[in-house]
């Protein structure tokens, strides 16, 4: 028994010994157990969060396809509370819109629509301030106004939370640079969780809303420089359609001008080519010395008076600067007492005494448009005359010198001297009745009229110095106006570059060659057989009077049928008048070329024409015409035309 009690006593020593090592053990190992369990649940809690943020991404992404699939304001901001309803699982979710003043919030869109859209409450609330200084969610009371989205009822709100959507404008843009966001304008967002329910907002949540928030804000931007662009866009087709409407009117009132022009040419040229041609052929008879100076003046009057009507009724180019210069040598003393002996009857009857004063260095011969210069001067001295009742009028001509050339009144005039040309200054002064300084721009305005009461009792200055003014750029000068005020008279002063005979090289000069008079004046064409076609009586005997004076034996006619009819091989020239209604005379040039196959054998077809449009020489030309006359015709013209037409077989006058 004792052996066998101390056995016993020897193993549970032992096991006790052996108990000593093998406890530690077994509790590091319970202690790594629950270390593992703690990691596991903390892994769990990482992979949970993870699928969470996936998840909040997945609903951002998807959300902000949604929202920005569109450009229409009220369809952007209907989705955004769609689907945030949807995604969150929302009982309501309205937004709050700035009124126009910016002093109240409105109901703009809700969810379920349970509160009348339109309600107002002030922006200044605090609640509202506390969101608006923040970037983030913020929870609100449920009871707080902008938070009161349903009725009133037995049940627990849930929780509340606003964010504040920023409000982009296009003129908060900054070029190459994001928008700026404009001070206190945003919308209010408010999202209600559902009623009697534990739910709470999640982190995740918020920050999914306030994602979504921003996203709202940039798809507005968009929708605004959508709709600015959509503005811009209908505002330019208004102001598209308004131009191709002037346009359209712009082109009939041209179309209609320049029909009325074609008539207007057509109507006075006929009585002036009469005028003309019978002060030519009154010119070749026996005359008393101070007859012959009556017609020669007339004759040069009338000469004059077409030239205007050039001018005036061709409208066009003298506005677009296709009128052209005639340049040819001229005698300048002759320009200057023709204008005075033009002056004086009509200056006589006013009891006006008027004045020449030419310098002595003043060339006598100049090379230059004749016509212009002396209708530019004829212009500005019969406005003198015209605005003044009593006192005198004195005409001075001399050589600018260089050192008075420049003016500031006209910085774009700047002459330069040369040996081939010399700047000619007239001066004009009268005692008239004087013009404001104020008004003196409004007299090279067509038909203006200025303040003072000759001025308007005279009509205006009409078109005279407005086409002086045209014609003065023309010739590389400048024209002006002075006066000290009403009733102090004026001075018109204007200077033009005109060529010095021999210094110029006249091979490049635009000049039509001049015959002596003397010679000129014999040229004859007995037995010329000439025919003519023209509607007008008395246009067509004073041409034939014209012709029949030059020895020509001349057959008239005033139709096309009765033209192709008589012309034969013995008619050298035939003279259409392409301008008048209801006669072709294009077509009737064009069946007198198939009429005669043979060149030799055909007449010169030569157009009689008072249009100056220059389609009319192009038609000729088309239609095989030798040559085009512009009308009034004087004996000395009709003369020259013939010579010139037999010598070279072509003749087309300058439109």
């Amino acid at each position: 028994m004792t052996t066998a009690k101390v056995l016993t006593a020897a193993v549970s020593c032992a096991t006790a010994l052996m108990l000593v090592h093998i406890i530690p053990d077994l509790l590091s190992v319970q202690t790594r157990e629950l270390f593992l369990k703690n990691k596991a649940a903390e892994l769990d809690r990482e992979m949970g969060l993870i699928r969470t943020q996936e998840e909040t991404g997945r609903h951002v992404r998807m959300l902000t396809h949604e929202i920005r699939s569109t450009l229409d304001r009220h369809t952007i901001l209907q989705t955004t509370l769609v689907e945030l309803g949807r995604t969150l699982a929302l009982e309501e979710c309205a937004l709050w819109m700035p009124t126009r003043t910016g002093l109240e919030l409105q109901l703009s869109y809700t969810l379920h629509q349970q509160n009348p859209v339109g309600y107002t409450v002030p922006i200044h609330l605090p609640v509202i301030n506390q969101v608006f200084s923040s970037s983030h969610a913020v929870k609100i009371s449920p009871n707080c106004p902008v938070a009161r989205l349903r009725p009133a009822g037995k049940y627990v709100p849930g929780e509340v939370v606003a964010v504040r959507v920023p409000l982009l404008h296009l003129s908060n843009f900054q070029i190459n640079d994001w928008p700026e966001l404009s001070t206190k304008r945003y919308a209010l967002m408010v999202l209600m969780l559902p009623a009697d329910s534990a739910r709470q907002w999640h982190v995740y949540e918020l920050e999914l809303v306030e994602v979504v928030a921003d996203q709202v804000a940039v798809a507005l931007s968009h929708a605004a420089i959508l709709e600015e662009s959509m503005r811009a866009r209908e505002l330019l087709m208004e102001q598209n359609v308004a131009l191709d409407l002037a346009r359209r009117e712009a082109e009939t009132a041209i179309r209609a001008r320049n029909d009325f022009l074609a008539v207007m040419n057509h109507e006075m040229r006929t009585p002036m080519h009469v005028i003309i041609a019978l002060s030519s052929l009154l010119q070749e008879t026996e005359l008393t010395p101070e007859q012959r100076l009556m017609v020669e003046t007339i004759l040069k009057s009338s000469n004059l008076l077409a030239t205007l009507i050039n001018d005036v009724l061709d409208l066009s180019s003298l506005e677009d600067g296709s009128l052209q210069l005639e340049l040819e040598t001229f005698n300048l003393y002759a320009v200057f007492r023709e204008v005075l002996n033009l002056i004086e009857p009509v200056a006589s009857v006013k009891r006006l005494h008027v004045s020449l004063n030419l310098a002595p260095d003043l060339p006598e011969y100049a090379i230059g448009d004749e016509k212009r210069l002396m209708q530019t001067i004829l212009n500005v001295v019969s406005n003198a005359v015209k605005f003044s009742m009593e006192g005198s009028i004195s005409i001075t001509a001399f050589v600018a010198k260089s050192e008075s050339l420049r003016d500031s009144r006209a910085p774009e005039f700047y002459p330069v001297p040369s040996d081939n040309h010399f700047y000619l200054r007239v001066q004009v002064k009268d005692s008239g009745s004087g013009i404001s300084p104020q008004d003196i721009h409004k007299l090279f305005t067509k038909f203006a009229q200025t303040q003072s009461t000759a001025t308007r009792n005279s009509g205006g200055s009409g078109l005279g110095l407005a086409i002086c003014k045209r014609f003065v750029n023309l010739m590389e000068g400048h024209i002006w106006i002075e006066s000290e005020g009403l009733g102090k008279g004026c001075t018109a002063i204007f200077i033009v570059k005109l060529g010095i005979p021999g210094c110029l090289n006249e091979s490049k000069l635009p000049i039509m060659p001049r015959m002596s008079t003397t010679i000129h004046s014999q040229i004859a064409f007995p037995g010329l057989k000439v025919l003519v076609m023209d509607e007008n009586g008395v246009s067509r005997m004073v041409t034939k009077g014209l012709l029949v004076h030059l020895g020509c034996d001349v057959t008239m006619v005033s139709s096309s049928d009765e033209c192709l009819r008589v012309v034969s091989h013995e008619h050298k020239v035939v003279l259409i008048d392409v301008c008048v209604p209801g006669i072709d005379g294009y077509e009737t040039a064009m069946r007198i070329h198939e009429k005669f196959t043979k060149h030799h054998e055909r007449p010169l077809i030569v157009a009689l024409t008072g249009n100056t449009d220059k389609v009319i020489n192009e038609n000729c030309m088309k239609v095989g015409m030798d040559g085009i006359v512009l009308k009034p015709v004087s004996l000395d013209k009709m003369r020259s035309v013939l010579s010139d037409l037999l010598e070279h077989q072509v003749l087309f006058e300058a439109i």
